[in-house]
C-alpha cells in the first residue's frame, strides 16, 4: 500500500473519530438539557401540589440566608469602594465628581450588587447544596429515603429552592446598601467629594425602577442557583471525585446561567423602561 493511500486513510480514521466526538457530545448534551427540564418540572410540580415543611425549611433558610449575610455585605461595601476609587478616576478628568454618587449607587442596585450577591450564593451556598446532595446519593441515603416511601425531591430539593428564592432577595438588598455605604465614606472621607452633591444626584438620578430591576433578577438567579446545584448533586458521579465535580460544575453552571439570565433580563427590563418612560435613559 502505498503511502498516499495510508495518509488518506488516516485523515478518514482522524475526521471519523471527529465526527462521533462531537456527535456524542452532542447528544450528551441534549440528554442533559432534557435530564434538567424534568427535574425541573418535578421540582416545581411538588412545590405546588404540596407544602413545605416548616422542620426542613427554617434549617435551609439558615444556611442560605443568616449565613451568607457577612460574606454578601463584605463583598457589597469593597464592591462600593472600588467603584468609587475607579469611576473618580475617569470623572474628575471632565469635571463631573459631583455626580459620581448617580453612577456608583445605580452600577450597585442595578447590575452589580444582584449578580454578586447571586454569584457569592453560588459559591458559598450552591456547591455545598451540590456536595451533600452529591454525597447523599453516593452513600445512598437518597435511595434509602425513596425506599421509605419519602419523596426525595419533595424532601430535600424543595425546601432548598424556596430558601434561595425567597431570600436572595434580601441578600441582594443588603449588597446594595453595603456597596451605598462603602461608596459614599469612601466619596466623602477619602476623595473629599462634597456630601450634598453625593446625596442630591443619587436621589435625582436613582429610582424605583433601578431597585426594582435589581430585585426582579434575583429571583431568576436564586432559582437557577438552587436548581441547577440540586440536579448537579442528584445525578452525582460516584465516589470522591465525583461529589467534587458535583460541586464545582454547580458553580461554574450558576455562574454561567447567572450571567445569561442578566443579559436577558437586562435587555427586557431597558425595553420595558424605555417603553414606560419614552424620553429615554437619564443622561449626565
Amino acid at each position: 500500500m502505498a503511502s498516499g493511500e495510508i495518509s488518506t486513510i488516516r485523515k478518514r480514521g482522524f475526521i471519523t473519530a471527529w465526527v462521533c466526538d462531537w456527535g456524542r457530545l452532542t447528544l450528551d448534551s441534549v440528554e442533559a438539557v432534557g435530564d434538567l427540564a424534568v427535574f425541573i418540572y418535578r421540582t416545581l410540580s411538588w412545590l405546588v401540589t404540596r407544602r413545605v415543611r416548616w422542620e426542613t425549611l427554617l434549617p435551609n433558610c439558615y444556611q442560605v440566608g443568616v449565613l451568607s449575610l457577612p460574606v454578601v455585605a463584605l463583598t457589597g461595601t469593597f464592591i462600593g469602594m472600588v467603584l468609587a476609587v475607579q469611576s473618580h478616576s475617569q470623572f474628575s478628568q471632565i469635571g463631573l465628581e459631583s455626580r459620581l454618587g448617580a453612577v456608583i449607587n445605580m452600577t450597585l442596585v442595578r447590575e452589580l450588587g444582584p449578580v454578586l450577591a447571586a454569584t457569592m450564593l453560588a459559591g458559598r451556598v450552591g456547591s455545598a447544596m451540590a456536595a451533600e446532595l452529591g454525597t447523599m446519593r453516593v452513600t445512598e441515603q437518597i435511595d434509602a429515603l425513596s425506599s421509605m416511601g419519602a419523596n426525595p425531591i419533595h424532601y430535600l430539593v424543595v425546601p432548598r429552592f424556596v430558601a434561595c428564592l425567597v431570600l436572595i432577595p434580601t441578600l441582594t438588598v443588603m449588597a446594595d446598601f453595603m456597596g451605598v455605604v462603602g461608596g459614599l465614606f469612601y466619596s466623602v472621607a477619602i476623595l473629599g467629594i462634597d456630601k450634598f452633591q453625593y446625596l442630591h444626584n443619587s436621589k435625582e438620578f436613582v429610582g424605583g425602577f433601578d431597585l426594582f430591576s435589581g430585585i426582579f433578577k434575583s429571583f431568576f438567579f436564586g432559582a437557577a442557583i438552587a436548581l441547577v446545584s440540586c440536579y448537579r448533586g442528584f445525578h452525582c458521579s460516584p465516589g470522591a471525585e465525583g461529589v467534587g465535580r458535583a460541586a464545582t460544575a454547580a458553580f461554574v453552571q450558576s455562574f454561567i446561567l447567572i450571567l445569561i439570565i442578566d443579559l436577558m433580563l437586562g435587555i427586557l427590563l431597558n425595553s420595558l423602561y424605555l417603553t414606560l418612560w419614552p424620553q429615554g435613559a437619564r443622561l449626565f
